[in-house]
């Protein structure tokens, strides 16, 4: 499909050799599996949320809702401050722990920053699985996202620079296709854990995260450095070595003059931080703040995160909600392939838009659904079997609009578009802002349900309807363009071309390719 709004970028320009080697393809799998951690947490805390021996130990207030004791009003039955803050504690944790993982990775390294992540999550999962107290829970909780914050840093950007340009989006998209394997496994877990006699079943949901975190562990002990890393960190004739055997070629020369002159033009920034506030580098900023706040405006997180007890609120029974959940993360496993299988083919764009009009329909519809049958009160009565499939189908298609744009589009093209000088600091500032929201939507988003109603989800498809004018009018497109070559596209873009002034950047790689001829 050609781009939108005449804003195609051409892919005449540098083509580096290099092939698809299984080397390349197993790491950048293991790397991947750091999107678990992410995803399983996501599925677990809707799912334990709705079991009732977790909620009678630990919220006794919300169960006493639940069961109709204090209300009947369906909409508000989960509206509880401390059950909102063992849920969203965790992104606050994120967003601040990204922040430092900038400088790890910054400085030794992708791997260390994946290792740092599994070892927190780790330990947050085994004092959640062994928790006898509140702040035992929301201590393991803070952990696990810490966990979060360095791994969500560290492994998009390692799959970027592993992976040959013309796989990069497909290999980098591995990262939200293990989120949601991750959302589904945890799905799947709680349905069964929940049928367990004696009712702590929620002790193996929880504290099952240490499967996936001693994944993730193991993988970073294991995996290589990346080329643009060990050059980063002064390790020229190594980062050479390792980049013909990322690329299955000895001719590697040019790709990696360019990834030292990159290196060379970042070495002359101290500050990546402040130069983020540079004119030139603006398409750059706005794209890493803007992205990742729509990403969670779709409303998406609310939907998994509280599957569960969104199918328990619109009727369903504590085990059919469940299930209805595993049916969703099903759904998110099959639509990310389709995102694996067309982000090369077709372009970012096309995935972009064609996912925001799907969802926005889908919003709609759910919104009229609800509406119609629990009214402002919040109280259906009975409710008939063929309208609870019918929601549950819209929410199944917004989903696979999803997983097929927003979602792995989300991490993919804020990893690929920055310069190296820069690109720590503002993968910091996408995972910052994305934990950041995913946290004011998790605190709030119980309060609005219980508030606006039905309304919730038209809140939710006017941001889709706004997401998707600004990335027809202000994405380029960045298919089938080397991660170092990607300062192009902004200048032949007709908005951002004024930002970025063509000499500066030019001059810079220039004189930087000049240094390192003449070594």
């Amino acid at each position: 499909m050609p781009a939108a709004g005449g804003i195609g970028v051409s892919n005449s320009g540098k083509e580096y050799p290099g092939n698809l080697t299984p080397f390349v393809t197993v790491t950048c799998i293991v790397a991947a599996m750091g999107g678990l951690i992410f995803g399983y947490d996501i599925g677990i805390s809707g799912g334990v949320t709705s079991m009732d021996p977790f909620l009678m130990k630990f919220f006794p207030e919300v169960y006493r809702k639940k069961k109709g004791v204090e209300t009947t009003n369906k909409y508000c039955q989960y509206d509880s401050e401390t059950l909102t803050i063992f849920t969203s504690s965790l992104y606050l944790a994120a967003l601040l722990s990204s922040l430092v993982a900038s400088t790890v990775t910054r400085k030794f390294g992708r791997k260390l920053s994946m290792l740092f992540g599994g070892l927190m999550f780790l330990v947050g999962a085994l004092i959640n699985g062994f928790a006898v107290k509140i702040w035992m829970l929301i201590l393991g909780r803070i952990l696990l996202g810490f966990g979060i914050g360095f791994a969500n840093q560290s492994v998009p950007l390692y799959l970027s620079e592993m992976a040959p340009y013309k796989y990069r989006g497909a290999l980098n998209i591995g990262f939200q296709m293990s989120i949601t394997i991750g959302i589904l496994v945890a799905n799947i877990l709680n349905y069964f854990f929940a049928k367990i006699k004696g009712g702590w079943g929620w002790r193996l949901s929880l504290g099952g995260a240490m499967v996936p975190a001693l994944i993730i562990t193991i993988g970073s002990l294991v995996l290589p450095d990346t080329p643009n890393s060990m050059i980063e960190r002064g390790d020229r004739d190594a980062a050479k070595l390792q980049l013909q055997r990322v690329r299955g070629v000895d001719n590697v020369e040019e790709e990696f003059n360019d990834l030292v002159a990159a290196s060379e033009a970042s070495l002359l920034v101290a500050h990546p931080w402040r130069n983020l506030l540079q004119r030139k580098y603006r398409p750059h900023l706005t794209m890493a703040i803007l992205i990742p706040f729509f990403q969670q405006f779709t409303g998406i997180n609310v939907i998994m995160f509280y599957a569960p007890v969104l199918f328990s609120s619109i009727g369903f029974k504590d085990d059919a909600s469940l299930m209805s959940a595993v049916i969703t993360g099903l759904v998110n496993v099959l639509a990310t392939t389709v995102s694996i299988y067309g982000v090369d083919k077709w372009g970012r764009r096309a995935l972009f838009l064609e996912g925001g009009v799907q969802m926005f329909i889908c919003q709609a519809v759910v919104a009229a659904a609800i509406g119609a049958k629990f009214g402002i009160n919040g109280n259906p009565g009975e409710l008939p079997k063929w309208y609870a499939v019918v929601v549950v189908l819209f929410i199944c298609i917004y989903v696979a609009g999803f997983a097929w744009s927003w979602g792995p589009l989300g991490w993919l093209v804020p990893s690929e578009i920055f310069p190296l000088e820069i690109r720590s600091a503002a993968q910091s500032i996408n995972v910052s802002v994305n934990m950041l929201f995913t946290f004011l939507v998790a605190q709030v988003f119980l309060i609005m349900l219980c508030h606006m109603k039905f309304g919730l989800f038209i809140f939710f498809a006017f941001f889709v309807f706004v997401m998707s004018l600004f990335i027809h009018f202000f994405l380029p497109e960045t298919k089938g363009i080397p991660i170092e070559e990607m300062g192009r596209v902004w200048k032949e873009h007709p908005y951002w071309a004024r930002f970025v002034e063509h000499e500066d950047y030019d001059k810079g790689i220039e004189m930087a390719k000049e240094a390192t001829k003449n070594v």
